[in-house]
């Protein structure tokens, strides 16, 4: 994609969605037929009017006002960027792309996410996004995480700050290793 700077392009992208909340901006960075999903829930739409209707009533313009992006790392190829970052919010709208059918429970949710993004002649093609639902659910109080390896908004502050501490969740067995050989 020599020419293209895909980074301007996904940010301009990420404007329109989050900030401006302009839907016909953001379809304007896509190619014509492109897609989205969003792997945990399987929302997002194909093609652009499947996609546009996701947009315009399930995903743009419906997030919680606090909604934000924290950005982790960046890596951009030729025709490919991945992009980690952490997203928060309160859980003060129904956000279906997340949280379909669950009303708001008035929590703050951080989780660390992922978004692959392609691209064809200056234009996205198709985002796939992945998040730890598990610990989204946890964080909203619609699962316990008594006796599961989910450990909620602390993999948003690990992935933030790398000094807190590792292996938590399997503390005995970490503790077997102790001393061994390596």
């Amino acid at each position: 994609m020599a020419g293209h700077d895909l980074e301007s392009l996904w940010e301009a992208h990420c404007r329109y969605e989050f900030e401006t909340r302009d839907v016909d901006a953001t379809m304007a960075t896509m190619v014509a037929e492109p897609y989205v999903n969003h792997i945990p829930t399987m929302t997002g739409g194909v093609g652009h009017d499947e996609l546009k209707r996701f947009y315009k009533y399930h995903f743009i313009g419906a997030n919680p006002p606090d909604f934000r992006l924290t950005p982790v790392s960046r890596t951009i190829s030729a025709d490919r960027l991945v992009d980690e970052f952490v997203v928060h919010f309160t859980h003060t709208t129904e956000i279906d792309w997340m949280l379909p059918g669950i009303a708001p429970t008035g929590r703050e949710v951080s989780v660390p996410t992922v978004a692959i993004v392609q691209f064809r002649e200056g234009k996205l093609i198709h985002e796939h996004i992945y998040w730890d639902q598990a610990s989204v659910l946890v964080q909203i109080g619609k699962l316990d995480p008594e006796g599961l390896p989910i450990v909620g908004a602390d993999a948003a502050r690990k992935v933030m700050d790398k000094t807190l501490p590792s292996n938590t969740l399997m503390k005995e067995i970490w503790q077997r290793s102790a001393g061994k050989p390596i």
